[in-house]
Order: C-alpha cells, then sequence, then structure tokens
C-alpha cells in the first residue's frame, strides 16, 4: 500500500536540540524508511537542508535564546501533499493551516508544549503573565480545533487538551517514541571522557529554563544521606542561577553544557539516576531514553511523567515543587536501582519510535477515510 505523502510544518529543526526537533527527525527517517515522502518545512538557520528539508525566512526571538519565529509560508517544492502536519500552532504551523485549506487536505496537529508556561519569558510583573497565558490558551484552542485530528504524545496531556485548552477537535495519543536503536544501554568510556568521579551520577539533560524547576535538584541532592554528584547537560538562561545555586549548597555539580547527540546514549547509560522535576513536560523524551539505556528516572507526579512514569517500575514520583517528596524519591531510586534498570529495559519495545509510527500511520489512514 502507498503511504500517504505528508508535509510537516515546525517552528524547531536542526540544529536546534529539543524533544521536538528529534522527534520531527525520528517521525520523518521512520516514514521515509517504510517508503513514504514527508517534507519538513522549518525555520531557517545554519543548518544545511537536505532532500525534502525546505527552510523558510525567519526572525531570531528575543525573550528566548537560540529559537527563532519562522514566517507563515509554504516553499513552491510543495506542491501536492496528502496530509498536513503542523508541529506548532504559531508563525509556520500557519502556513501549514494554510497549505491544508489550499490543498483541502486533512491538517494534523502535534501538541508538544503548552504555549502558557513559557509566558513569563515575555512578561514583566504577575498580571502581565496572567493576560499572556489566557491569550496563548484561547489562540490555541482556535488553531487546534481546525485540524482534523491533534496528536498528543500522552493521556496526561489529551485531558489537558481537552479539559485546561477546551479542544473540542477529535484527539489521538500518539507517544513520540524512542529510537531504540541509538539509546542503547552501553556507557562506555563516559566517565573517564567527562573526568567524572566513581560514586553515585544524579543526571539531567535538556533547556536548562527556569519552567523546569532544576533548582529543586540541587536542594533535593543537598539534603540526601549520601554522597552523589550531580551531572548535567544541556543550557539554558537558568543555568547560571542554577550553578550559583550548587555552589551555595556545597552541592558536586558538573556542567557540562551541550552534548553531542552521539554522546547522549552514553550519558544516560552512565547515570545512576536520571532527575526530572519539570512538572510542564507533554511527555518528557529525555526520561524515555534514559529509561531505554537501563536509566532508571525520579520525576514529579505531574504532566506527562504522571502517565510515563511508574512507581516501582522506570522509578518513583514526586508532587511537583515538593523538595522533602523528590529528595525521597530518588533515595529510593537509588536503593533499588539495579532492580528498576531491568525494568527499563524489559519496557524499551514498547516505547520505540518504530511502535510510535506505527500509532501515526493509523492517524493519517483515518484522516483520509474521513476527508
Amino acid at each position: 500500500m502507498t503511504l500517504p505523502r505528508v508535509a510537516a510544518f515546525t517552528d524547531t529543526y536542526l540544529p536546534t536540540v529539543n524533544g521536538v526537533t528529534y522527534t520531527v527527525k525520528t517521525w520523518r527517517d521512520r516514514w521515509e524508511r517504510r517508503g513514504g515522502r514527508m517534507d519538513i518545512v522549518y525555520p531557517n538557520s545554519e543548518y544545511d537542508a537536505g532532500t525534502g528539508e525546505h527552510p523558510v525566512g525567519s526572525l531570531p526571538f528575543p525573550f528566548y535564546d537560540g529559537f527563532r519565529v519562522g514566517l507563515p509560508q509554504v516553499p513552491d517544492a510543495i506542491q501536492r501533499v496528502d496530509v498536513v502536519h503542523s508541529h506548532t500552532p504559531f508563525g509556520i504551523g500557519i502556513g501549514g493551516c494554510r497549505l491544508a485549506r489550499e490543498l483541502d487536505a486533512p491538517l494534523v496537529t502535534s501538541y508538544h508544549t503548552p504555549s502558557a508556561e513559557y509566558a513569563e519569558y515575555l512578561s514583566v510583573n504577575g498580571t502581565i503573565e496572567k493576560v499572556i497565558r489566557r491569550s496563548a490558551t484561547t489562540y490555541e484552542r482556535a488553531f487546534l480545533n481546525r485540524s482534523a485530528v491533534v496528536v498528543v504524545p500522552s493521556p496526561k496531556t489529551a485531558r489537558h487538551v481537552r479539559e485546561n485548552v477546551g479542544v473540542s477537535a477529535d484527539i489521538e495519543v500518539v507517544p513520540n517514541g524512542v529510537d531504540t536503536d541509538f539509546f542503547t544501554p552501553e556507557a562506555g568510556n563516559f566517565r573517564e571522557r567527562f573526568d567524572l568521579p566513581d560514586g553515585p551520577l544524579v543526571g539531567y539533560t535538556g533547556r536548562h529554563g527556569y519552567e523546569k524547576r532544576l533548582h529543586n535538584v540541587v536542594a533535593a541532592v543537598d539534603g540526601l544521606d549520601r554522597d552523589v554528584t550531580l551531572v548535567f547537560g544541556g543550557d539554558g538562561p537558568a543555568r547560571e542561577d542554577l550553578e550559583a545555586a550548587a555552589a551555595e549548597a556545597d552541592v558536586d555539580a558538573r556542567f557540562l553544557g551541550f552534548l553531542d547527540r552521539e554522546d547522549l546514549p552514553s550519558f544516560y547509560a552512565s547515570l545512576d539516576i536520571f532527575a526530572f522535576p519539570s512538572p510542564v513536560e507533554t511527555q518528557g523524551l529525555v526520561a524515555l531514553e534514559a529509561n531505554a539505556c537501563g536509566t532508571p528516572v525520579a520525576g514529579v507526579d505531574a504532566g506527562a511523567l504522571a502517565d510515563t512514569l511508574t512507581d516501582g517500575e522506570n522509578g518513583y514520583k514526586a508532587p511537583a515543587d515538593d523538595v522533602a517528596a523528590f529528595r525521597a524519591a530518588i533515595e529510593r531510586t537509588l536503593d533499588e536501582r539495579d532492580r528498576l534498570r531491568g525494568h527499563c529495559l524489559d519496557r524499551r519495545e514498547r516505547t520505540s519510535a518504530e511502535h510510535a509510527v506505527d500509532r501515526l500511520e493509523s492517524v493519517y489512514d483515518r484522516v483520509l477515510d474521513d476527508a
């Protein structure tokens, strides 16, 4: 059977390093491996576009370092598609919405990030932040309701989109999926290469944004009854404050900066625990990547982790912003690390990207049948 031709519109793509980028790229690779075609429209950057990758005009976003706002353009090279898949309701996503309307093609929209959670980057006081949050939610609802299907990565996100955003369009859960061919439980010589000490390692990699609540990791580790080393990969606006907090608490914290993607599997596999205190994730792909490498997660009972993190199976949870409970989750995960590792490895197949693209294909088939 011939797979539908898809045009995916995203406001973040290579060389930007984040979960959305990797999801879009992994889905595209798997789709084309199956014999399909999935073109990508993204903001122009220093990345050298390959076949089927179409950069469009963009402007730097002054409130979010490294992010660019793409213009709602449709490249001339995209003339015929069966399905338009937007990974953003803004900028470039508007171009995708317009293309779907012009071609009378079904629009599928992925809900990756609650836009309202980033209101603090645009506001100067609490009142303005509340206004921005309300406006963002109103706009999201209007855009998502134009979709034939809204794709979300977890049941928790589906409930948020339905109940809090107020979306009436059909919603389908399609996990982002992990490239289990790439993320394997082989630590290699990561400790030696990055001069990390012996003993337990508790780590995190990803954007160092204030919304990620990374200071809670420092505070939790500060009160542990054992010595551990904190290892942070990535960067972002909260890094300087995070380094200061670690120094003040006298916590042994190592800040490695952005890691090459090739280093991520050995990073995860070298950790005893992946610590994930962020309550705003729609799936928390980095936590699933860590699990695929055999590393259990100490996370929060909020956002997508409420669904993807199961106590006693792939880690332990604590209420968001409860440092004492988060510390207890880290302690328990360390105590049961070997047993939890086995459960993490047992979950690899059902969290794979291949399984996710099976679900995605069924969504595309359905919207085309309904068109």
